[in-house]
């Protein structure tokens, strides 16, 4: 039984058949047009020049745009959480303070059943006498368990942040910003310093980490110590501190387990105590991912408008040559060349020579973005730093051969005019 594919005489034959003539001249035509780019290389060369340099700053564009998003992420991550993070408060309708090892234990048992990977408490509120050479200082304090480091992506620039089992340790562990650092001169964690506090609190405590600061206004002395490790000295929270227990949860499940997590938190707690659940992450935020486009749409458009540009010098040279290559074309049709075939051999030659330009600027953009210089101050506060955006690649390419395509389609439909006899005349 013969094959249907290889056998001529069958229509699945004769329709491969046509499917490879119809690729052929497409073929020729690219071959072509490289061909007379290599011939007149001199003649585009400077056009190019502007075309790569174009594409390379669209595509420059569009992945700073993807790094600051990756960036606004991360900082949004250390103050909300990452996505997606739950918020739980809990007061009551009197006014009166919520009972904290009441409220700590009944989450426990709720938190149980739904096997949270990480939670967290977090206090803000909280004062601690720390013992400095300039006397007894009140400085605000944050309460937080180990988890807390983990869900808000915090970054030491000395040390580390707290992990499970420090609360094992023998001088309990703290964590001190920046500024207060800087108070107590700047000791290497590796010489292990230590804060003295007085009162409820007399002892030493062991610095194992340092945050960075803010920005250049983060003059704040601050110190992060854990709940449980202040809860043990003073037995309960002051007034003034304010308790948040925080969980992290996937997004694709946050919109079904908030209201079930509420509704299993207020079973069993008396009637006057009151729960919110509310996402906390960055993703809950209006108006962070508008703006990070907006900045990529307003950049882009820029970066574009440099692309047409630099194609409207490319047109202007096409067009300058095409009156040189009338002989040529002429000739072509005495030949029996036809007008789609001097059309699309006339219009790739643009479209090839602006898809190699835009190669080349797409290569210069991804071998400056893996130099230190570009790594250590664009990508400086990225904690995980993405790959190169593989869409703002495809965005340079896809733009440089859109602009090949204009810059080709008036010397191209020049071409058309062309007659036999024109071959003579020139």
């Amino acid at each position: 039984m013969s094959d249907p594919v290889t056998d001529p005489a069958s229509p699945a034959a004769r329709t491969h058949e046509r499917g490879r003539l119809s690729l052929a001249p497409l073929g020729g035509s690219i071959a072509e047009a490289w061909s007379e780019l290599r011939v007149h290389k001199l003649r585009v060369l400077l056009s190019l020049i502007g075309i790569a340099v174009a594409v390379a700053a669209l595509t420059a564009v569009l992945a700073i745009g993807e790094y600051q998003r990756q960036f606004t992420i991360e900082q949004s991550d250390r103050s909300g959480g990452r996505v997606a993070t739950l918020g739980i408060s809990a007061s009551t309708t009197t006014g009166a303070p919520v009972d904290g090892e009441a409220m700590d234990a009944h989450f426990d048992r709720v938190a149980e059943r739904y096997n949270f990977s990480h939670t967290t408490r977090v206090a803000d509120g909280a004062q601690l006498p720390v013992q400095l050479t300039q006397g007894v200082m009140q400085l605000p304090a944050r309460l937080v368990d180990p988890d807390y480091g983990v869900m808000h992506r915090l970054q030491t620039i000395e040390g580390r942040y707290f992990i499970a089992g420090d609360e094992q340790l023998m001088a309990p562990a703290v964590v001190i910003s920046e500024a207060l650092w800087d108070m107590i001169g700047r000791t290497p964690l590796a010489q292990h310093p230590t804060l003295t506090m007085t009162g409820n609190f007399a002892g030493t405590y062991l610095v194992i980490g340092v945050l960075p600061r803010d920005g250049v206004w983060d003059t704040t002395p601050r110190v992060d110590m854990l709940y449980d490790a202040y809860f043990d000295r003073v037995g309960a929270l002051s007034e003034n501190t304010f308790v948040v227990r925080e969980v992290w949860v996937p997004p694709e499940m946050v919109s079904e387990l908030a209201p079930m997590l509420a509704a299993d938190l207020r079973a069993g707690l008396p009637t006057d105590t009151t729960i919110s659940v509310d996402r906390r992450d960055w993703a809950s935020l209006p108006g962070n991912a508008e703006a990070n486009l907006v900045f990529q749409l307003v950049s882009g458009a820029i970066a574009f408008i440099v692309l047409l540009l630099g194609g409207l010098g490319l047109v202007n040279i096409q067009l300058v040559a095409m009156r040189q290559r009338i002989r040529e074309i002429g000739v072509r049709r005495s030949f029996g060349a036809s007008s789609a075939r001097i059309f699309t051999s006339v219009l790739l030659e643009s479209v090839v020579a602006t898809t190699v330009a835009g190669l080349v600027g797409i290569l210069i953009v991804v071998l400056a973005a893996r130099l230190p210089l570009i790594t250590e101050t664009v990508f400086a506060g990225i904690q995980d730093i993405p790959p190169f955006p593989f869409t703002a690649a495809l965005a340079g390419l896809l733009a440089s051969v859109f602009v090949g395509a204009l810059a080709g389609l008036l010397p191209a439909l020049t071409a058309l005019r062309v007659k036999v006899i024109d071959a003579i005349r020139y």
